[in-house]
């Protein structure tokens, strides 16, 4: 993945609320999420959630087992300190997804919005997938959200990919299965818009 110092950087520098991809609630993410039909109990991993302020709402509405990764310690102490007491009851994870060392079918569900579209490189996106494939349960569930064929072909200086439903499932390949697919039109703070494709799938 992209250089540590990069993502340091974005978050040492700007507001967490001044980046282009700032939501003040992950109106979408939560209703996938809920949408799953799995228990507040279960198993949840948000990869890249770094500042996200999805951890807040889910504690909010009484999920009991969270863990974030991101692969800066700025954007995971932002949440932190923004949770104040509460962010004791969730784990934070600072490691880069397609090397971090996950346990074994550790989580019930995987969300991920943003992330995955920065992998440019085709052994970084099979590194990524290998991990889904290692640290999540049989028959748990993946959320995974991206830039839409129309999105954007940059963000914060870097390269990305763009996808269609149908394109992001085929990234993923035949261990998933595609459950539901939306498209969703993010207003940034910029006053810009970004297309993006959201896709839940169930690993087989």
């Amino acid at each position: 993945m992209h250089n540590k110092e990069h993502w340091e950087h974005v978050y040492t520098s700007k507001a967490t609320d001044a980046v282009s991809w700032f939501q003040a609630h992950a109106t979408l993410s939560l209703d996938l999420i809920e949408s799953t039909g799995m228990g507040r109990d279960a198993a949840l991993i948000d990869v890249g959630g770094g500042a996200s302020t999805l951890m807040d709402d889910l504690l909010d509405r009484g999920y009991t087992n969270l863990s974030t990764l991101d692969l800066s310690g700025a954007a995971l102490a932002a949440s932190q300190a923004r949770l104040g007491k509460k962010a004791a009851s969730v784990r934070w994870l600072e490691a880069d997804i397609t090397t971090a060392d996950l346990p074994v079918h550790a989580y019930d569900i995987w969300h991920d919005r943003a992330v995955f579209h920065f992998l440019t490189d085709p052994v970084q996106r099979q590194a990524y997938v290998n991990a889904v494939l290692r640290a999540v349960k049989p028959r748990g569930h993946v959320i995974v959200a991206t830039f839409a064929e129309d999105g954007p072909t940059q963000c914060s200086g870097l390269p990305v990919m763009r996808y269609s439903a149908t394109q992001l499932h085929a990234a993923f390949g035949s261990p998933f299965e595609l459950i539901r697919h939306e498209e969703e039109t993010h207003a940034t703070p910029f006053g810009t818009q970004q297309r993006f494709v959201y896709c839940h799938f169930r690993k087989i």
